[in-house]
């Protein structure tokens, strides 16, 4: 995730960075520019339209769909957005539950193995959550060092839950956690496997196929129609015109594609690594 200071707006201008829509739009806008031109060529030169060709009202289908392409574009980004800054209330979520039940737990063991234990694998979900949302190896190595085998196991967080379930049930048969402290420990320990829930969901379940498919062929459509009625009121100033419309309504499908999956490695993805590392340190301190 990109740090920035939002009050230095002028200094974007000049700046661009890797997931810049301009440099992976840069190909797309010089066809465009040529084939604007081309447009422009032909009806000026080879064809000598007047103004009085009914091309030139093909302009007002173009403020009618305007509108139209505006609420569609605009609804994009939001849900987009949606699913990135869900995506990070339930990391905030996990730094608050990972907390509350180091501190809970500080306070009810007095073993330093037990709370060695603890130390261990609660920051090691964060971090097995993180590489299991990005589709990465798992080390097997805290794994082992317990006697549990995943190696036909799919999915690596379920079994950090299980693991820290099963120890505090042991604990809880040597009498080291009385009944109603288990009640006590039990909605952090649930809220984990929630969290995950949740992270998959917006990872598994991307916007339906045929919205994504309408919106990139209406934007074609729509940029590739724009050369036809504006020739005969802008002349070869259609082409700066038109290629400028392109880069506005691409920019933003492509913004909402990367930031509606924000595990990933996008530089304007959620910086889970880091969080995961916050929640390390946290815990750590606690216990």
């Amino acid at each position: 995730m990109i740090s920035y200071n939002p009050k230095e707006w002028f200094s974007f201008i000049f700046r661009f960075h890797k997931s810049d829509t301009l440099r992976k739009l840069f190909p797309l806008i010089i066809g465009i520019g040529i084939y604007t031109f081309i447009i422009a060529y032909l009806e000026l030169v080879i064809f000598k339209l007047s103004e009085s060709s009914h091309l030139k009202n093909i302009t007002v289908m173009h403020g009618m769909l305007g509108f139209v392409i505006s609420l569609l574009l605009v609804f994009r980004t939001n849900t987009a957005y949606d699913r990135w800054w869900e995506g990070r209330k339930l990391w905030g979520s996990l730094v608050n539950n990972s907390r509350n039940i180091a501190l809970k737990l500080s306070s009810i063991l007095t073993e330093k193995e037990d709370k060695l234990f603890f130390k261990k694998i609660i920051p090691y979900y964060a971090h097995v959550l993180n590489l299991h949302l990005k589709n990465q190896n798992i080390s097997h190595e805290l794994f082992d060092e317990y006697n549990v085998d995943v190696k036909n196991k799919v999915h690596k967080p379920n079994q950090v839950i299980k693991l820290l379930f099963k120890k505090i049930n042991e604990l809880h048969l040597d009498n080291k956690i009385s009944a109603e402290q288990l009640i006590y420990l039990n909605p952090e320990l649930t809220s984990f496997t929630d969290i995950c829930g949740g992270c998959e969901r917006i990872k598994n379940t991307p916007i339906p196929y045929s919205y994504s498919v309408f919106l990139k062929k209406f934007i074609f459509f729509y940029v590739m129609s724009l050369p036809l009625g504006y020739v005969f009121s802008l002349g070869y100033y259609t082409i700066p015109v038109v290629v400028f419309i392109f880069y506005v309504l691409a920019s933003l499908e492509l913004i909402a594609e990367e930031i509606e999956d924000p595990f990933g490695e996008d530089e304007n993805d959620l910086p889970t690594t880091k969080i995961s590392e916050t929640i390390k340190k946290n815990i750590e301190e606690i216990l």
